[in-house]
């Protein structure tokens, strides 16, 4: 397999690495450490288990005194890969990151430690580490496996007398959507969908993917080679965009993600929202009762691949190689531990509630039922490849997003959405 990491990146990016490392001072590139610890600045962007990451750490430095970790996470709203940006600029660049696919691997490509020799990285699951390495070496380290799809209040599709597992086609799918608006009010909700359009990722990065992963294969490496995009399925695309805005609470332009999730669909006001399991921390918290006995999830329906989820690794761990090889060991050690101890595995089972995406873990004892079921859809093969992990590094899921937030609000014809977007794709890549 050819490297992953040969292509060129944009001068822009470039010159962002070249002025991080010119910041870089010799501590910096040691580690910061006093009275003989070493201290572990970790950046990451999911802030779905923040405090659950931060509490597991402790534990670690517990164990280990010698060692200190700082945790800064970036999200929910915020730019996590311009903020990654930022750091390096300003030469404060963290001994551990996260991104999220060979697109964003390829910008840092200097600066990412072969993890081919962690324990880790021996327990990952076939095919988890493909997305970044090369013949030779492991650069990234799995967080997790997720899905997405649409989440519904089960409640609500029992009393609008709708059978979850017979919706396979779109046309089961819209069937389903007018029979519940029509009953909005006995059902005392506001509307079928909430469509977070206010996020970018969530209709050109996780949407579009549903209807661009068949034309490369569901091959995130094959998207990532990439020259253009042919939006094969952009009509499919364009009729599920709409048939979520038609039926979303308005103005969707407005509604971003943490409205979308704690405002309307853990307070019961809508029927279903596109979004993945990584929601149930928010929604359990909200109302644990509704989070552990109501909520079920339904695949996008695709032609061709009704019945399939998709499922990925959302980002990968790396560790800084500009340090000392005492800190990038620890650095090592401490994601081994996370994922291969017992300490770390309970947490990552039951305080993080990933599915992992490791060997070595009881299954059956994956904490909720969104994970339980996404969990089901892969291991039966049921899946759709996550695809916008090699999205042209700009980011174009951005891109398309604003073209596609373009078109909902009138702006934008649908064929000028397609045609915009194909030529930037065709841009970023020459």
């Amino acid at each position: 397999m050819k490297k992953i990491f040969s292509k060129v990146v944009s001068a822009l990016l470039v010159s962002s690495i070249v002025l991080a490392g010119c910041a870089s001072s010799d501590e910096g590139e040691s580690g910061a450490k006093s009275d003989s610890q070493i201290t572990i600045n970790i950046f990451q962007g999911k802030v779905e288990f923040k405090d659950q990451f931060e509490s597991l750490a402790q534990r670690y430095e517990e164990e280990n005194p010698d060692v200190n970790i700082n945790i800064t996470t970036v999200g929910g709203g915020s730019d996590y890969f311009s903020s990654l940006r930022s750091q390096f600029s300003a030469g404060d660049d963290p001994e551990i990151f996260s991104l999220s696919g060979p697109s964003e691997a390829a910008v840092y490509q200097e600066y990412l430690t072969d993890l081919s020799d962690t324990a880790a990285a021996a327990a990952a699951l076939e095919g988890s580490l493909s997305a970044m390495s090369d013949e030779d070496n492991v650069y990234g380290l799995p967080f997790n496996q997720e899905g997405y799809g649409f989440i519904y209040n089960k409640k609500i599709f029992e009393q609008a007398g709708i059978n979850p597992d017979e919706i396979l086609s779109y046309n089961d799918l819209e069937k389903a959507v007018k029979t519940i608006d029509s009953k909005k009010e006995e059902l005392g909700i506001e509307a079928v969908f909430a469509l977070a359009a206010n996020e970018k990722w969530v209709i050109g990065s996780h949407l579009a993917n549903v209807y661009l992963a068949p034309e490369f294969n569901h091959d995130v490496l094959e998207t990532f080679d990439a020259e253009t995009v042919g939006f094969e399925k952009d009509s499919e695309l364009q009729r599920m965009l709409d048939l979520q805005n038609d039926y979303s609470i308005q103005p969707s332009l407005s509604l971003d993600y943490s409205q979308q999730v704690e405002q309307y669909f853990s307070l019961e006001r809508v029927a279903m929202i596109q979004q993945g399991n990584w929601i149930y921390p928010s929604v359990y918290e909200m109302d644990p009762e509704f989070a552990e006995n109501n909520i079920g999830i339904l695949p996008i329906p695709v032609e061709g691949f009704e019945g399939s989820l998709p499922v990925g690794i959302p980002n990968y761990w790396v560790v800084n190689n500009n340090k000392d090889e005492e800190v990038i060991q620890a650095s090592k050690d401490f994601l081994d531990w996370m994922y291969t101890s017992e300490v770390g595995k309970e947490a990552v089972l039951n305080d993080f509630k990933f599915i992992p995406a490791y060997e070595g873990y009881d299954t059956s004892q994956i904490a909720d039922p969104l994970s339980q079921k996404i969990y089901e859809y892969a291991s039966e093969g049921n899946t759709i490849g996550w695809v916008f992990l090699g999205y042209p590094t700009g980011p174009w899921g951005d891109v398309l997003g604003a073209n596609m937030q373009k078109y909902l609000d009138g702006q934008m014809t649908w064929e000028d959405v397609v045609t915009e977007s194909r030529s930037e794709w065709e841009r970023i890549r020459k």
